[in-house]
């Protein structure tokens, strides 16, 4: 599938420059593909970083042409609602809430929001009103952090 082939060429290319690929997207469109990278360091993520990063990919996607369309690319910070993507990126943000969608009901739900209570190679455990719930990744649709808005 061409978005892991995108990932595997360019992931090695944004952590040689430091930063983290937190997720790559891919819209393909009939008329304009989007391509879209969330980054982030340490040192959190700004414009230009986003600009450094946006110009070794192209110039990557360039040598490579692997989009046989026209497309946009967009490099950005994961933003306060960032999304979980990785057994590291929950274990990192364990103690925090999330929101995970599902690709198929579990319990007749697809949504679940919780705390971040445990996170292992395989799921995740929430901490829902509804009590605990444990996730495996390969059920996960998306999953994002639930900004503290007070907190920040």
């Amino acid at each position: 599938m061409l978005r892991e082939r995108l990932v595997q060429m360019l992931e090695p290319v944004v952590e040689s420059m430091g930063y983290e690929l937190v997720l790559l997207e891919y819209s393909p469109n009939s008329h304009n593909a989007l391509l879209r990278l969330f980054i982030d360091s340490a040192n959190g993520i700004g414009l230009e970083d986003c600009e450094k990063v946006s110009r070794e990919v192209a110039a990557q996607l360039d040598v490579e042409d692997p989009i046989s369309t026209q497309y946009s690319l967009e490099v950005s910070s994961p933003g306060l609602d960032r999304p979980l993507v990785k057994p590291a990126h929950f274990e990192r943000f364990m103690n925090e809430q999330a929101r995970i969608q599902l690709l198929a009901p579990k319990s007749g739900r697809r949504r679940f929001i919780g705390w971040i209570r445990a996170a292992s190679d395989k799921s995740v455990t929430l901490e829902t009103d509804q009590g605990r719930v444990d996730i495996e990744y390969s059920e996960m649709e998306r999953a994002r952090l639930v900004p503290d808005y007070d907190r920040e």
